[in-house]
């Protein structure tokens, strides 16, 4: 093991010579994501459909999507920062947390469609967010910890495979159900959604189950425990050391925190509205309609097909990052979803709508992927778990700043009309890719002997 000072002294790149994992190993290593992943499409696709079906107005879907952003900014920082001071001989160090989030996710998902009012459905969200985001920020560290340096890309894409098939299983089940399930609870809820939401429940805990015993984290060296027995534990130190990384960030990273604001924003919007946009375009039903519920389960179908896209682009995403650069691939497939979501709320026929999708299918495999590459390069190693909660700060702020302003926006500037909701979305994602442009992409790494030869902070 070689130590390589990357930022203060305190905090190194600690590089070892870590096995290759084969494709297999990689992708029972990511199974878990899945899981995770079905939980987030259930979010996208059948919350604010129940939130309507419950009677909400359009312009209080944003508020009530709070839950989301304020867990992921409360939560996952925190999670990364005990991750990193953790270490278990016999549970590891990441997989105590995404078995613990694994658990309330698939507790929540089994009770959610049994709620009966708004304000139920708001805070069973709440719930289920902290448990998603429990999951999710150490699944992120748990790759940077296992994989060597030429294998990093691999493994963050595999995520982006495990996202696209997550979610188009949960899109795809709500069209399903629908043409097998009838009835609906006290409350107007399709028997369709509440099953739906069961199989989530179902693969969350399965999924991650597998991952967590096919795959042993890499024990700390005598160096690294020490190391991690000389910590303070507890909440306050773990809040200063969130506190430290940030005043101690490299300078690229917080230029990507830039592309993540508009993005994240634009997605949030699309995730929101797509339901009522295609309602209004190809249905011309609205929440009270009955011609709504055929629109949501149509709505399921488009959101299944562009993670199918997802999951289809995926590793070829892989080889096209180490030819042509991270940025340029994200700033490419970013404007893809441009063109595809300016497309998208002008057309009647729902079948074309399956087409513009395209573009957003493949941005959202890199979304997932692709800045990970190149923020992996930015951090030192001993910090991947803190690092990576920081990182989702940058995506769920812009969340918050969304459930908080785009009601207004919504009501005021776009004239209550769903499909100018999804043309806004369009525009932060071109915002998002001339962004990426303005970041100076670290080198890449294929080896030890590349990532030694690094200067401090890691190229920059």
């Amino acid at each position: 093991m070689t130590e390589v000072a990357k930022g203060p002294v305190t905090h190194a790149t600690i590089v070892r010579e870590k096995p290759l994992m084969n494709m297999r190993q990689i992708l029972l290593m990511n199974l878990g994501f899945f899981g995770i992943q079905y939980s987030f499409g259930m979010q996208q696709t059948a919350v604010n459909p129940i939130y309507s079906f419950l009677g909400a107005s359009p312009d209080d879907l944003p508020l009530l999507n709070l839950a989301g952003p304020m867990t992921g900014l409360l939560i996952q920082p925190l999670i990364g920062a005990l991750s990193d001071r953790t270490w278990s001989p016999r549970w590891g160090r990441r997989k105590p947390f995404f078995l613990i989030g694994a658990i309330g996710c698939s507790i929540c998902l089994f009770l959610f469609p049994f709620v009966a009012a708004v304000w139920m459905a708001a805070l069973l969200l709440w719930v289920l967010d902290a448990s998603n985001n429990t999951a999710m920020e150490p699944y992120r560290a748990f790759i940077a910890d296992k994989l060597p340096p030429q294998q990093l890309a691999k493994g963050f894409l595999a995520q982006s495979f495990f996202t696209g098939f997550g979610i188009t299983l949960a899109n795809v089940s709500l069209f399903i159900f629908q043409t097998l399930i009838t009835g609906a609870t006290d409350a107007g809820i399709p028997y369709w959604v509440v099953g739906s939401f069961i199989l989530g429940s179902v693969c969350s805990i399965a999924t991650v189950l597998v991952s967590v015993i096919s795959t042993p984290e890499i024990p700390p060296s005598p160096e690294e425990l020490a190391a991690l027995r000389a910590k303070k534990g507890g909440l306050r130190p773990a809040l200063h050391e969130i506190w430290e990384a940030i005043v101690e960030m490299p300078g690229e990273l917080r230029k990507l925190a830039l592309v993540y604001l508009f993005q994240w924003y634009a997605m949030v919007c699309y995730w929101q509205y797509v339901s009522l946009s295609i309602a209004k375009s190809v249905f011309g039903a609205t929440p009270e309609d009955p011609g709504y519920a055929d629109a949501v389960a149509w709505t399921g179908l488009v959101n299944g097909w562009y993670n199918i896209v997802t999951f289809l682009v995926a590793f070829p995403l892989v080889a096209f990052a180490k030819k042509r650069g991270a940025k340029l691939v994200h700033a490419s497939c970013l404007l893809l979803a441009t063109i595809g979501l300016l497309i998208f709320p002008h057309l009647a026929n729902k079948y074309l709508l399956f087409i513009p999708i395209i573009g957003l299918g493949v941005a959202w495999a890199s979304i997932m992927g692709v800045p990970y590459i190149m923020a992996v390069r930015m951090i030192p190693s001993t910090r991947y778990g803190v690092y990576m909660g920081i990182i989702n700060m940058m995506i769920v702020i812009p969340m918050l700043i969304q459930t908080v302003t785009f009601g207004w926006i919504y009501k005021h500037v776009l004239g209550d009309n769903p499909n100018n909701a999804i043309t806004f979305a369009a525009i932060l994602l071109a915002c998002a890719a001339a962004a990426m442009m303005w970041i100076k992409e670290p080198p890449i790494v294929r080896d030890v002997d590349d990532m030694l030869a690094m200067p401090a902070g890691g190229g920059h």
